[in-house]
């Protein structure tokens, strides 16, 4: 008589995949709920915001909404239209210069361009906030601070290539698109310029693309910079205006300042809404296809 053996039951796909799921909506759970108490405190009273720690209202105050839009002599849309002004500008500044920049860096040759290049890359040891004094009264000696044009302190160096990491994010980019193409190019009489124009151009777009998200949300959720040298109102950006709800005289208006903070992520949301797709493709196709 043969012995049968006991075989252990199976572990089932299905309870492993209910644990992955389960760890998976406690991660978002806990990344989201900051988001989701600050649109339910953008909802509450003044009151219950003091009072009522929850993520619901008990009671639906949606006039925090016109209350902060209107809440200054200066209406909120118009600090959505300077951040929105100062973001756009600066996407253009850093898209333009680090390219270019890069491509110097990256695929032409001249002297000492890789002690330029190891120059640029201990810029970003640097500390951002170390810069701002230093910039802070050289903008001031040249008459730029407070002026007629309150942004171009917060404007220039972005056309200037001083992001560092958006010149390395392109310069790495670009050392991997295939050289063959800019001889071939030179071959049929192109320039440096017609080479940059055809070929590197159209080629650094999913670089592009990314610079231009990161760009974009840094600037806009940009504070310390634009407090420094923007001194009147009506040049005010969203965040240095969101700190206004909230005085010396602890006269705070905490509802409208936690609605209009909701309204402020809607842009960036919105931006990185739209150009998601060329990231992601660009990512999977690192530009190239053969």
């Amino acid at each position: 008589m043969t012995a049968v053996t006991a075989v252990p039951p199976r572990r089932r796909p299905g309870n492993r995949q209910a644990l992955r799921l389960l760890v998976l909506v406690v991660i978002v759970a806990v990344v989201l709920y900051p988001l989701l108490w600050m649109l339910g405190t953008s909802v509450k009273s003044q009151a219950e915001i003091v009072n009522n720690v929850g993520l619901l209202p008990e009671r639906f105050t949606p006039g925090n909404y016109l209350d902060g839009w209107t809440n200054f002599d200066i209406g909120f849309g118009r600090f959505f239209l300077n951040s929105a002004l100062v973001s756009l500008l600066t996407v253009v500044g850093n898209g333009l210069s680090c390219l270019l920049a890069a491509y110097a860096l990256g695929r032409l040759r001249f002297r000492l361009r890789k002690v330029w290049f190891t120059v640029m890359i201990g810029t970003l040891l640097l500390p951002g906030h170390v810069l701002i004094v230093p910039q802070y009264i050289l903008f001031r000696s040249l008459g730029l601070v407070g002026g007629d044009w309150p942004y171009l302190p917060l404007l220039i160096p972005h056309f200037l290539a001083t992001e560092a990491f958006f010149v390395f994010l392109m310069v790495q980019f670009m050392r991997g698109i295939p050289r063959e193409l800019d001889e071939a190019a030179k071959i049929d009489g192109a320039s440096p310029y017609g080479v940059f124009r055809h070929i590197i151009l159209p080629l650094s777009r999913p670089a592009l693309v990314t610079t231009a998200i990161f760009s974009f949300i840094w600037t806009w959720n940009d504070f310390f910079r634009q407090l420094v040298f923007l001194s009147n109102l009506e040049d005010y950006t969203v965040p240095v205006a969101l700190t206004l709800f909230i005085d010396s005289t602890s006269q705070s208006a905490v509802g409208p300042m936690f609605a209009m903070s909701v309204l402020s992520l809607l842009p960036v949301f919105l931006f990185f809404l739209a150009f998601q797709r060329m990231l992601v493709e660009g990512i999977n196709t690192s530009g190239l296809k053969g």
